[in-house]
């Protein structure tokens, strides 16, 4: 019987270089103990075993569930409430307009 022994969800890894970050995908994969004996690092694109058992089935059911978010999304989020601040509302606008006359 096939056995998962563990599981690393798809996530980016940020990395700091001389002009700002970059984001790496990191691809899930899953470690499956095959009734072989073996211990193969399996994806989505790569469910077989040396011994040409087929774990498609497991990987699919193990890393269909995940959805790794993304780590701009934050920076994002605080950069877009920044900017709401200085928005300014068109009804504003021509007041500020109608005094410089």
């Amino acid at each position: 019987m096939t056995t998962m022994i563990e599981c690393t969800e798809g996530h980016y890894e940020v990395q700091e270089i001389s002009y700002g970050k970059t984001y790496v995908w990191c691809h899930e994969h899953v470690v499956v103990e095959c009734d072989c004996g073996e211990r193969p690092v399996l994806s989505a694109s790569q469910t077989l075993c040396r011994c040409g058992a087929d774990h498609a089935a497991l990987v699919r059911k193990v890393l269909g569930s995940h959805e790794a978010p993304h780590p701009w999304d934050t920076e994002y989020d605080e950069w877009r409430n920044k900017q709401d601040e200085y928005l300014v509302s068109e009804e504003t606008y021509e007041l500020e307009l109608s005094r410089l006359d």
